[in-house]
C-alpha cells in the first residue's frame, strides 16, 4: 500500500498537499491510492510476488493476468458501495470506503478509471484527437471531478472546466512519456497527427527527436496549453485553500510543459520534468492571473 501511494512525488501535480484539512487530504490520498492501484494493475506496474492479486481473492499467478486483475478490483469496488459478499479485501479500496461513505461519492467516476485501463489493454493507437479525448474522459477527466465532490465544490460549470484540466493534464502526460509509451506498444499521439507531420512509429523509437518529431509535439504540447487555458477560470471560481490546490494542477501542467518546450520539444531522451522553482513559479503565475468568479 506504502509503495503505491509512495508515486505521488512522482506526479505533474500535488496530490494532498499539507495546508489543506485533514478531512480532504485524507480524501484525496485515498482517491489518489485507488486510481494509482487501478493504473498499476493495468500497467503490469505492481509489486512482484501476486500480493495484490491475493489480497484481491485471486491465485498469486493472476497478478499477470491483467482483465482478470481489473475485474476483480470492480468486484472489490462494488464492495466498497455496499456489495453482499462482504467489505472490501483491498487495503487501498478499505482506505476509499469511509471517503465515499462520508461525502456521498458515487461509483461512476471510480468505475471510469477501471474502464480506461480496460481500453489500455484492447486499445494502442488512437486514430483521431477525439477519440484520444474520448479516452481521457475515462482516465482522467473523474479524477478532477471526485475533487469536487471531495470538496463539496462542484457544479455543471466547474465540472466543464476540471474536465478540460484533466484532459490537458492526461495529454501533458502522454507528450512527457513517449518513449516508455512505445515501450509498452502504446501510442497516445493522434495517428491523423503523426500522419499530418509526416511522423512514423520507427522516428518514436529514436534515441532523439528529429525535426517532424519536434513539430509533433510542439503541436501536442500547444493543444494542452489551450486546454489548461481553458481550465484555469476554475482556479478562479473558488477560495481558499482549494483555490491553491486547484492552481497546483494548473501550474504543474503549465510547468511540465515549459520543461517540454525547453528541452526542444525532444521528450524521447526521457520525460522532461519541470524544476520545483518552476513549478512554483507557475502556480504563482496562475493565481495572480486566474478571473475571480463567485
Amino acid at each position: 500500500m506504502s509503495a503505491t501511494l509512495d508515486k505521488a512525488a512522482a506526479e505533474n501535480f500535488p496530490v494532498a498537499p499539507v495546508f489543506l484539512p485533514r478531512a480532504w487530504r485524507d480524501g484525496l490520498t485515498a482517491v489518489y491510492g485507488y486510481a494509482r492501484l487501478v493504473d498499476d494493475i493495468g500497467d503490469g506496474d505492481l509489486a512482484p510476488g501476486g500480493h495484490d492479486a491475493v489480497l484481491l481473492g485471486l491465485d498469486p499467478a493472476a497478478v499477470d493476468d491483467r482483465p482478470a486483475m481489473l475485474d476483480a478490483l470492480e468486484a472489490d469496488l462494488h464492495r466498497v458501495f455496499g456489495g453482499t459478499d462482504g467489505p472490501p479485501r483491498h487495503p487501498l479500496l478499505q482506505a476509499l470506503r469511509p471517503v465515499v461513505r462520508a461525502h456521498d461519492l458515487t461509483p461512476e467516476p471510480f468505475l471510469g478509471l477501471i474502464e480506461a485501463n480496460r481500453q489500455d489493454q484492447r486499445v494502442t493507437r488512437y486514430e483521431t484527437y477525439a477519440d484520444l479525448v474520448g479516452y481521457c474522459e475515462l482516465s482522467a477527466n473523474p479524477v478532477g471531478r471526485l475533487v469536487l465532490s471531495l470538496t463539496g465544490t462542484s457544479t455543471p460549470e466547474r465540472v466543464r472546466r476540471s474536465d478540460a484540466v484533466c484532459t490537458a493534464l492526461q495529454i501533458v502526460e502522454h507528450i512527457q512519456d513517449v518513449a516508455e509509451d512505445l515501450g509498452r506498444d502504446r501510442i497516445y499521439l493522434p495517428a491523423e497527427d503523426m500522419r499530418r507531420f509526416h511522423v512514423t512509429e520507427a522516428e518514436l523509437a529514436a534515441p532523439s527527436a528529429g525535426a517532424s518529431v519536434r513539430s509533433l509535439i510542439a503541436f501536442e504540447t500547444e493543444r494542452a496549453r489551450e486546454l489548461l487555458k481553458e481550465g484555469t477560470p476554475l482556479v478562479g471560481s473558488v477560495h481558499g485553500r482549494l483555490r491553491l490546490l486547484l492552481a497546483g494542477f494548473v501550474g504543474g501542467g503549465r510547468a511540465a510543459l515549459r520543461a517540454v518546450t525547453a528541452a526542444g520539444f525532444d521528450v524521447l531522451p526521457g520525460p522532461p520534468k519541470p524544476t520545483k522553482s518552476g513549478l512554483l513559479r507557475e502556480v504563482a503565475a496562475v493565481l495572480r492571473t486566474a478571473p475571480r468568479k463567485g
